[in-house]
């Protein structure tokens, strides 16, 4: 039920007044995520007030992410971008879940690889060791929000393989093996997606993309995972804390 405190009679402004009540009617779950707002007609008999305050209200609730004007649509309430902590080390899965969102994965590629040069220096395996290659697609519900390629020494690698790596938490599993991850670098950077990746994520050619590559680290210290992952800049943002 759409809630209407706004006073005329007193400040703030009456489309800070509007945005207000919306944003209190968004997170109490009147409105989905991607469901339509109403419409601008509606929400003036309402809140009886002109339509430029509607359109302040709503204009406002756009630039900070809320909403999404679709053409040809409507206002539809945009969906929550994941958020990953610099400074914590934790999975993909595990930061949809925080978001109260349902993490799933489809395997693309699992093999074991002898050529992967620059991985195997970065997780300083012999020569004649192979290396565990996997890449999948990473969900949100069902929205594609990240690619994913990850490399392991071949010991660990074995491991995974024992699983259904469809939907597997490969940190979960490693620790249900008592291999452990104590800490780990990680490099980001912006990109353009190509076709291939712009049609694995359901995005245009182009769109922009934040590259995470990650190095970890086990208990010894020795690097046991490589990972480049590449997410939609529209579905995941990275939230860094500072202090002085």
């Amino acid at each position: 039920m759409l809630s209407t405190k706004i006073d005329p009679n007193r400040g703030p402004a009456l489309y800070l007044q509007v945005k207000d009540v919306l944003i209190e009617n968004i997170q109490q779950g009147d409105w989905e995520e991607n469901e339509l707002i109403p419409t601008e007609q509606e929400l003036i008999k309402t809140f009886d007030v002109s339509r430029t305050t509607i359109r302040q209200a709503i204009n406002i609730l756009v630039q900070e992410g809320m909403l999404e004007k679709r053409q040809g649509h409507g206002t539809v309430v945009k969906p929550k971008k994941l958020i990953g902590s610099l400074g914590r080390l934790k999975g993909f899965a595990e930061e949809v879940v925080e978001k109260g969102k349902t993490p799933r994965s489809k395997l693309l590629r699992a093999e074991f690889k002898y050529d992967l040069y620059y991985e195997k220096d970065a997780l300083n395996t012999g020569e004649d060791e192979p290396i565990l290659l996997l890449e999948r697609i990473r969900f949100a519900d069902d929205t594609p929000v990240a690619l994913e390629r990850t490399c392991w020494p071949q010991e660990v690698g074995e491991v995974l393989m024992a699983h259904d790596l469809n939907e597997a938490r490969y940190y979960e599993l490693l620790e249900d093996a008592n291999i452990l991850l104590k800490n780990a670098s990680e490099k980001i950077r912006a990109i353009n997606a190509t076709i291939d990746e712009a049609d694995a994520l359901g995005i245009r050619p182009g769109e922009a993309l934040l590259e995470m590559t990650r190095l970890s680290f086990g208990m010894n210290g020795a690097p046991i995972e490589f990972t480049k992952t590449k997410y939609r800049s529209d579905q995941y943002h990275y939230d860094i804390e500072l202090h002085r």
